[in-house]
């Protein structure tokens, strides 16, 4: 209304934006703004429209950054290969539970990613997905769905995943366990172990401890890591080397 003086958008929000609007570098015309919320707080669309990035609270905020060291911000390897086997989770056709898994070798190389989900050939919208306890077995997603684990190591790029690690999102059951013994994986490391109660599980670390195969509970460093495209144009600078930083340089008459 004409002559209102109340708050803007941006102050009644004032509370809620930990560090408000924040200039954090400048590089001609373009200027990189940043809200950091608090873990609890709704994403205000129509206030940050313009931001170029949110932070959680709790994660390393943006600062200036010198571009001639090196990040110290980056994903350590067991938060990328655990990580590695959410993204893939995100595949799953599973309406109650998504699990992807990520083999890893000896070098740090990724040899195998999975998650559960039908086999090959057997139709997501014709085979079911319930998880029904009063109907017929046959009716139910348990005797078809190939689990995540399997199906990485089905899916392995290389000979064999003998020694290897595999990460999961949940702990293996007690057939995923046999075939990442026979397979020879020696280490699993697990996100959830939410069926720990089941007789599943338990026969699978029966197992794992028999034969000497490591698990362990991963513990993340931060709740949440986000993708977001738009972070590889974050300085919106002009990625092509300049004429002055080429490798060969036209002498005064014109050689190279």
């Amino acid at each position: 209304e004409p002559g209102n003086t109340g708050p803007t958008e941006e102050e009644k929000h004032a509370p809620i934006l930990n560090v408000g609007r924040k200039r954090i570098s400048k590089s001609g015309n373009w200027t990189l703004l940043v809200y950091l919320l608090l873990p609890e707080d709704i994403v205000l669309g129509t206030l940050i429209e313009h931001v170029d990035y949110v932070v959680l609270s709790g994660v390393k905020t943006i600062t200036e950054r010198d571009i001639n060291t090196k990040r110290d911000d980056y994903l350590g390897w067991t938060d990328y290969f655990m990580a590695t086997a959410f993204l893939a989770a995100k595949r799953s056709k599973d309406p109650c539970t998504q699990v992807g898994a990520c083999i890893v070798n000896e070098d740090k190389k990724i040899v195998g990613i999975g998650y559960n989900g039908m086999p090959i050939g057997c139709s997501d919208d014709e085979f079911p997905w319930s998880k029904r306890k009063d109907c017929n077995s046959l009716d139910t997603k348990y005797l078809y769905v190939c689990h995540a684990e399997v199906n990485a190591i089905m899916n392995r790029n290389s000979k064999d995943v003998k020694n290897c690690t595999i990460y999961v999102g949940l702990f293996p059951c007690n057939e995923c366990a046999k075939v990442i013994i026979q397979s020879g994986i020696r280490e699993v490391v697990f996100m959830s172990d939410k069926h720990a109660h089941k007789v599943e599980t338990i026969a699978a670390k029966r197992m794992f401890d028999a034969v000497g195969t490591k698990y362990w509970q991963y513990t993340p460093k931060n709740h949440q890591i986000v993708i977001d495209f738009r972070e590889i144009n974050w300085n919106a600078m002009n990625q092509m080397p300049s004429p002055n930083t080429s490798t060969k340089q036209e002498d005064d008459n014109g050689r190279l």
